[in-house]
């Protein structure tokens, strides 16, 4: 009985493969073995939020104290879908969503780096692995989208802000007063307040008249009335701004 010989012994199979494999693709100017690029992972929400961001603010970071605690804070108070409702055991493995927390009144002069902070923190909320609906506006573009006009109704526009999650009001008493704003403003505040709602609210003006304000200096109490500023002091941490206009600094 003959038996057939071999010079070397085979390779197994899926060895074969795999260098039939590397093969082909060193033809084609790819290297297995070379490491993979350390490339960070996406964030589906931070990327959504990048979007909606202006661009001056697309690279901010809450570099404040007082504003990175409150990041912390909100993230910490995120909770699982549902956990509320009347059977919280549905759905509660789903990703936590922001529901209560303080607020923030950030103010100083103007470039000073407030509306900086404010969507520095709502970037860091969108990155903090919680869901996040978030609207930023100002207080002039607010009054301008819910004046009265044919097809639109401004009090499903309210109600809507009134209810999201995380605010962010910019440029707070700046617009001029009337009768109208200051029922918008109140209802606003007095809702968000009740329901313990996130707000970013950021002003040039101090909130109250001290010996240190200038007698020409307006300030929050004369634009948005006691019953506006109690809430606000109820609920938000007052963080003053200072320094030099940054705008002017980049040129």
């Amino acid at each position: 009985m003959t038996r057939a010989r071999y010079a070397d012994p085979q390779p197994a199979i899926p060895d074969r493969l795999r260098e039939r494999l590397e093969t082909r693709l060193a033809q084609r100017g790819l290297d297995l073995k070379r490491p993979l690029p350390e490339t960070p992972e996406p964030i589906p929400a931070l990327q959504a939020a990048q979007a909606r961001i202006p661009v001056d603010y697309r690279a901010a970071l809450p570099e404040h104290p007082d504003v990175t605690a409150w990041v912390r804070a909100i993230s910490a108070n995120a909770a699982a879908p549902n956990v509320e409702g009347v059977n919280p055991h549905y759905g509660t493995a789903g990703r936590r969503q922001v529901t209560h927390g303080p607020s923030l009144l950030l103010w100083g002069a103007t470039g000073t780096g407030k509306t900086h902070q404010a969507y520095g923190a709502i970037r860091a909320l969108t990155a903090a692995g919680c869901g996040v609906a978030w609207h930023a506006t100002t207080a002039a573009d607010l009054y301008a989208a819910l004046r009265p006009r044919p097809g639109v109704d401004p009090e499903v526009l309210l109600r809507r802000l009134m209810r999201i999650p995380v605010l962010l009001l910019d440029d707070f008493g700046a617009a001029k007063p009337s009768e109208w704003t200051e029922e918008i403003t109140f209802r606003l505040v007095n809702w968000r307040c009740q329901n313990r709602l996130p707000t970013l609210f950021s002003s040039n003006m101090p909130p109250l008249r001290t010996d240190q304000v200038p007698a020409r200096q307006a300030v929050l109490r004369d634009k948005v009335g006691d019953r506006v500023l109690s809430r606000l002091s109820g609920m938000c941490t007052a963080i003053e701004f200072t320094g030099p206009d940054r705008r002017y600094q980049r040129r």
